[in-house]
């Protein structure tokens, strides 16, 4: 269920070229599976913290945080994906009746990335396994795409926590289950934190602000950009369901939440569609 992110509203089929989707998907799992190991061993509530995982990216937008920055910038009062994914639970799945999840559900998802930590230990965690899930999944695409290699990764990290995708991850949460028994919060050993700290500025130094890896990103929201103007202008065209939206909250609401529904596929037809011209057929 959590999975669709309302694109059988959209009418955005899932296409096996969806690399974001994908992406997204892959993480998603990553954190729910990281999520629950951490909780079964500190005996938490394993199915409140995979409702959490599950949902906690479902407001992610088209290109990610690329787009979520576009869609911040155009919509009134910003936007970010952890609004909306609270959002997408409470309002917009079950056509506007939303899921009905406890208040500590929606907790989680609201603060699993930034500001106040989760009032549950369960949401904690999913925020813990989030950082742990992310950060090293992003090493493994930069290592695939070129952008860095393994002899980059700065050696006092890999000694702490291993030097592949999965001594980091073991390292990572077996320090989360030892160093969180008997406390009061999900916390890591202080050797631990500290080499997740330097790989984190790492992977921002290197990756995350790298002109290849970025290059693209200003194209991804030029684009996002010319469709939220369109549909601004031309708000009969959104879909039907969006229309009640539009009448209760007004266009720009609606406009937001239908591209943050889409896949990057979707999106990229939507634009090819209203603003590339069409070749003519010659039989």
């Amino acid at each position: 269920k959590a999975f669709r992110r309302l694109k059988h509203k959209t009418q955005c089929f899932l296409a096996p070229e969806d690399d974001h989707f994908r992406t997204r998907l892959t993480h998603t799992l990553e954190v729910a599976q990281i999520a629950r190991t951490i909780a079964r061993a500190l005996r938490l509530n394993e199915d409140l913290t995979e409702a959490i995982a599950l949902g906690h990216d479902l407001g992610h937008t088209p290109f990610g945080h690329a787009g979520e920055r576009a869609l911040n910038r155009l919509c009134p009062g910003g936007f970010t994906h952890y609004r909306q994914s609270l959002r997408v639970v409470d309002f917009l799945e079950k056509d506007g009746k939303g899921l009905n999840l406890t208040w500590e559900g929606r907790n989680g998802i609201v603060t699993h990335t930034t500001g106040a930590w989760a009032r549950t230990p369960e949401g904690c965690v999913v925020r813990r396994a989030d950082h742990i899930a992310f950060l090293n999944h992003d090493i493994e695409d930069a290592l695939r795409g070129g952008v860095i290699y393994p002899i980059d990764i700065p050696l006092e990290v890999s000694q702490v926590l291993g030097f592949t995708h999965g001594e980091r991850i073991n390292a990572l949460v077996v320090d989360a289950i030892s160093a969180s028994r008997g406390q009061d919060r999900i916390c890591q050993s202080p050797q631990v934190g500290e080499a997740m700290a330097v790989l984190k500025e790492f992977m921002f130094a290197n990756v995350y602000t790298n002109p290849i890896a970025k290059g693209e990103e200003s194209k991804a929201q030029d684009m996002l950009k010319m469709l939220f103007g369109y549909y601004q202008k031309n708000p009969d065209e959104l879909p039907a369901d969006f229309q009640a939206i539009r009448l209760e909250e007004g266009v720009d609401r609606a406009v937001c939440d239908y591209i943050a529904g889409m896949t990057d596929p979707f999106a990229v037809s939507e634009y090819t569609r209203l603003f590339i011209p069409m070749g003519w057929g010659v039989k």
